[in-house]
């Protein structure tokens, strides 16, 4: 049976291949289509376009960040960077020429400094060679991790959706019930104004009133909005039993909600039909906050 996803979730793998300690960390949050971010160690970044694709077969919504940490297990033969010890260089002399007097900078805190020395390429690029199937296969296995990670979510997302549903479905049938009264109350309360603004004068005749009574009516009339609310919860419903890649059609189907709520409440001729439709909203505000996890 086909689940809900989420767009939420958090997978970690590790492992040890040909002397490199490695861990994959994928984070995912929602976002209106599929953003994968990989942070790599340097020279890793050949492999990033095949790991891609792994990602958007496995995923289809959300922003994703995969962090990959590797550690080699034994001390690497180090070589010096040239370029970032030219520019490390060059930073410095400058600084030591704006500060007169200021002794000048020792050579181990130079190599010291983030990419001055580096790891042999030729050892960096053996090391990638022999490991690289085996981190791919971590990432594999993340993936799989997240994709279940966010099933669970959406699992508990399905239950919150349903249950805004039904609340929906409550106050729906609530105001129903009591838009039914409006009509009997409208023509109550124009006649009290027709006695207080004619007073002795010449009673209007029932037709015209009638005719009045009718134009006020059509104007609050908010069947054709109950009836288009009770279709979105079908829909949603049906939604939520589809299961897959819905998020965006929930999405929509809210802002058709709100649509219908906001009408109804502009048509309300009574404070307690206001009172509902108020609830309606933040019903619908609810659902609309749930569904942008969706994938």
């Amino acid at each position: 049976m086909a689940a809900i996803a989420s767009m939420t979730g958090f997978a970690r793998t590790e492992g040890v291949t040909a002397g490199l300690a490695w861990v994959w960390e994928l984070r995912s949050v929602n976002g209106r289509s599929l953003e994968v971010r990989f942070r790599l160690p340097t020279g890793w970044d050949s492999l990033e376009p095949s790991w891609r694709d792994l990602a958007s077969k496995a995923l289809k919504r959300g922003n994703v960040t995969a962090n990959l940490t590797v550690k080699r297990q034994s001390e690497a033969r180090l070589e010096l960077d040239p370029a970032a010890l030219e520019q490390v260089l060059s930073i410095v002399n400058d600084l030591h020429r704006r500060m007169p007097g200021s002794p000048p900078p020792a050579a181990e805190a130079l190599l010291s400094l983030p990419g001055v020395l580096r790891q042999a390429q030729a050892d960096q690029q053996a090391d990638i060679a022999a490991a690289a199937s085996e981190v791919q296969a971590g990432l594999a296995a993340a993936l799989r991790a997240l994709t279940e990670a966010r099933r669970a979510e959406g699992a508990r997302l399905g239950t919150v959706l349903a249950t805004v549903l039904d609340e929906i479905a409550a106050l729906r049938d609530t105001a129903a019930e009591q838009a039914a009264d409006q009509p009997a109350a409208q023509r109550a309360r124009m006649l009290e104004s027709v006695e207080a603004l004619l007073g002795s004068a010449p009673k209007l005749p029932d037709e015209r009133i009638a005719q009045e009574v009718a134009l006020l009516a059509s104007r609050s009339d908010v069947r054709e909005e109950l009836d288009r609310l009770t279709s979105h919860i079908e829909a949603a419903h049906d939604l939520l039993r589809e299961a897959v890649n819905i998020g965006r059609k929930l999405d929509f189907l809210t802002q058709e909600f709100n649509r219908e709520v906001n009408t109804l409440c502009s048509k309300s001729a009574s404070t307690a039909l206001t009172a509902t439709g108020l609830k309606l909203k933040a019903a619908v505000e609810q659902l609309r906050e749930q569904v942008q996890n969706i994938e």
